[in-house]
C-alpha cells in the first residue's frame, strides 16, 4: 500500500467546508493562470453540499472552468437522488453560475445504452484534470467503483480507453455512470472528504492490505496515496 498522507482534521464540517473550499479555489484560480481553464470533477451525495455553497462564491473566473461528476445515478435530472440537481442546487450559482457543468446522464433509459453519447460529450474535457473531489461509501466504493460490480474490473484499470462506464452492483440502488481510473487518477490534485468516524474507519479498513474489489478506494491509496489530501471532521454536516 502506497504511503498516505495524514488526514487534514477540522473541529466540524463547516470548518472543513471553509479550508477545502479555499485550497480547490487556489488550484483552479492556478490552473486558469498556467492554462487559460481548469476543469472540476465533484461527488454528490450530502456530505459537499456545504463545500458547494462556500466554492460557489469562490473570487475565480469561473467562466474558464469546466465541471462535471465523479459518478452520477441514472435518473433524470430533476430526481431528488440527481447529483447533478445537487450540483444544480448548491454549486452552479452565485459566482459560479457562469460555469460549464457536463453532466453524465441523458435521455437513454439506461445507462449502457447512453455511455456512448456521455463518452462522446466527455471527449471535449482536457485531461488530466485539474481537481477531483471525492467522497467515500461505508462499503469502500469511491466514484460508483462499487464492490463486485459488473464494471469494475473494466472501471479500475489505469490503461482503459474508456473515460466512462454504466455500473450495475449490489451496494447501488440505481444503475450508475461513473468515471473510470485512467480520469481520476490522473488528476493533479485529488481530494477526499470524509465526516464521521464511520468513514474514518472506513478509511483506516481500506488502508490495511486487501483484494481491490473488495474495497475499490484502495486503488485511489494504492495509486494517488502519496498526494492525496484527506479532509476529514468527526461530525457531520448539520443542514
Amino acid at each position: 500500500m502506497t504511503e498516505t498522507s495524514k488526514p487534514h482534521q477540522f473541529d466540524d464540517a463547516s470548518a472543513l467546508a471553509s479550508a477545502l473550499a479555499d485550497a480547490v479555489s487556489a488550484d483552479l484560480s492556478s490552473a486558469i493562470a498556467a492554462r487559460g481553464a481548469a476543469t472540476l470533477v465533484v461527488s454528490g451525495g450530502r456530505t459537499p453540499l456545504h463545500l458547494f455553497d462556500r466554492l460557489s462564491n469562490a473570487p475565480l473566473d469561473w467562466s474558464q472552468v469546466t465541471i462535471t461528476l465523479a459518478d452520477e445515478r441514472w435518473v433524470s435530472d430533476m430526481d431528488e437522488r440527481s447529483n447533478a440537481k445537487l450540483v444544480q442546487q448548491h454549486l452552479l450559482h452565485g459566482a459560479a453560475a457562469s460555469a460549464s457543468f457536463l453532466p453524465l446522464t441523458n435521455t437513454h433509459p439506461t445507462p449502457e445504452q447512453g455511455a456512448v453519447d456521455v463518452e462522446r460529450r466527455l471527449a471535449a474535457l482536457r485531461l488530466p484534470i485539474d481537481v477531483v473531489l471525492l467522497g467515500l461509501g461505508d462499503d469502500g466504493h469511491t466514484a460508483s467503483w462499487f464492490p463486485h460490480g459488473d464494471h469494475l474490473t473494466e472501471a479500475l484499470d489505469p490503461a482503459g480507453l474508456r473515460r466512462v462506464l454504466p455500473m450495475r452492483a449490489p451496494g447501488a440502488a440505481e444503475p450508475r455512470i461513473t468515471l473510470t481510473a485512467p480520469v481520476i487518477l490522473t488528476a493533479r490534485r485529488l481530494y477526499l472528504q470524509i465526516e464521521g468516524q464511520n468513514k474514518l474507519h472506513t478509511l483506516e479498513r481500506a488502508l490495511t492490505d486487501g483484494p481491490v474489489a473488495d474495497m475499490p478506494f484502495r486503488q485511489i491509496l494504492n495509486h494517488c496515496g502519496a498526494h492525496l489530501s484527506i479532509y476529514w471532521s468527526p461530525n457531520g454536516p448539520s443542514r
